[in-house]
């Protein structure tokens, strides 16, 4: 391998980078090119953390032989076996310490003294090095503070000095396009969590524009805790926050699961639309969203009784109507959401349910929506005046909707 060679696969790099090649595509593709090109490699790893709500970060790996998974998510080092696991490796070793690499000749007498070293000598590696590009403070976001790697070899006489200098000068443009691909990743994460999917997606298409919205027609989703205030009164501060977790799972999940996009959470309540062009099928979305709920909410609270932990129910609203979609705020502090009567009329019919004792509460335009053969299992609650809601109107619920204190 020789240097031209060198920048052949630096410009593939850089070209795969910019096109937005994933990860895994570039490991392989790395590690594959280097090796044609001469370089004594049989196997490969890289990894990097992110920042996610679960994950901890991705790792991407390649095998000159075996089918291996070329790219997984890992979870928490920081704790239990994990963290023995995580101090045993050799990027431990260099991310606790001052070094930039570690190598160790297993085929030549060097100890075995990282996790992983005893399984590549006993599949017949010779040599193995580990590398480390730590980020300054600029370039780190949460953990994702540096670019580790791995390689190993089974030649007979291990790594070359050529081989390791071609690594030297590769691996970090190689780490930098991976890095790129990590932070696109990270940015639509991020907008995912806090924004939701659809929302998500429309910001990371460009739509950042202040007053940029768009009209659209929806079914809207309100919903609350029951006697969230008393039960957060009256339980230890530190359950109140696992309490609404339990919870907004169950209803976040469920939204989800058919079809809907949260919009916010707003303390306990949460507000969520369901798009689509045929108002009946939106609103079949929201009522199986609604039944998912019931389901999720049935295990949760069996488990929290089990435990002897506080319960409580979950009322909804159901509306359909015309609403704005988009960009709300100032020029520095935006807010992608919903907003029209309809967003107000849906709350106050949600707030409505613990005045009827029922946990479910749908407006007359929603309930003209539904599809047909679901129509015989609603029925009138009667008709009732709404806060901030100039007209009065008649309110249904489906069959067995009663609230469960």
């Amino acid at each position: 391998m020789d240097y031209s060679d060198v920048s052949t696969i630096a410009a593939w790099i850089t070209e795969q980078g910019l096109t937005g090649a994933s990860e895994s595509e570039l490991m392989t593709g790395f590690c594959a090119a280097c090796r044609k090109a001469g370089l004594r490699l049989d196997r490969g790893m890289a990894l990097m953390d992110t920042l996610h709500p679960v994950h901890e970060g991705r790792a991407f790996r390649w095998d000159s032989v075996e089918e291996i998974e070329t790219e997984f998510e890992y979870g928490p080092s920081g704790v239990g076996e994990a963290a023995e696991s995580w101090k045993r490796s050799s990027f431990y070793y260099l991310w606790s310490g001052n070094e930039r690499e570690v190598r160790r000749r297993i085929g030549f007498g060097d100890p075995i003294d990282f996790s992983m070293l005893d399984t590549i000598a006993a599949a017949g590696h010779t040599d193995y090095i580990a590398m480390m590009h730590r980020f300054a403070e600029a370039g780190t976001i949460g953990e994702m503070d540096c670019f580790f790697s791995n390689f190993s070899t089974k030649h007979p006489e291990g790594f070359s000095d050529h081989d390791l200098a071609i690594l030297r000068k590769l691996v970090p443009v190689l780490g930098l396009a991976i890095k790129c691909i990590a932070l696109g990743r990270i940015a639509r994460t991020i907008a995912e969590v806090y924004l939701g999917e659809d929302a998500a997606r429309q910001v990371m298409e460009g739509k950042i524009s202040r007053g940029k919205s768009e009209r659209i027609s929806a079914a809207l989703w309100f919903s609350d805790l029951l006697n969230y205030t008393k039960i957060s009164d009256r339980v230890p501060p530190e359950e109140i926050i696992p309490l609404l977790n339990d919870y907004s799972e169950v209803v976040i999940s469920a939204i989800h699961e058919a079809g809907g996009n949260v919009l916010k959470l707003i303390g306990d309540g949460v507000l969520a639309i369901f798009k689509g062009e045929v108002p009946a099928e939106t609103c079949r979305a929201a009522l199986q969203a609604q039944s998912l709920l019931r389901e999720k909410l049935a295990k949760l609270n069996a488990e929290r009784e089990a435990d002897n932990r506080p319960t409580t129910d979950v009322y909804i609203g159901l509306h359909i109507g015309d609403v704005f979609y988009g960009n709300i705020g100032s020029q520095d502090r935006l807010d992608f959401t919903v907003i029209g009567p309809a967003v107000n009329e849906v709350s106050r019919i949600a707030s409505m349910c613990r005045s009827v004792d029922l946990n479910l509460l749908i407006s007359s335009d929603f309930a003209a929506a539904i599809p047909e053969e679901q129509r015989a299992a609603i029925a009138c609650v009667g008709r009732y005046a709404l806060r901030g809601v100039q007209r009065a109107q008649e309110l249904y619920t489906l069959d067995g909707a009663r609230l469960n204190a």
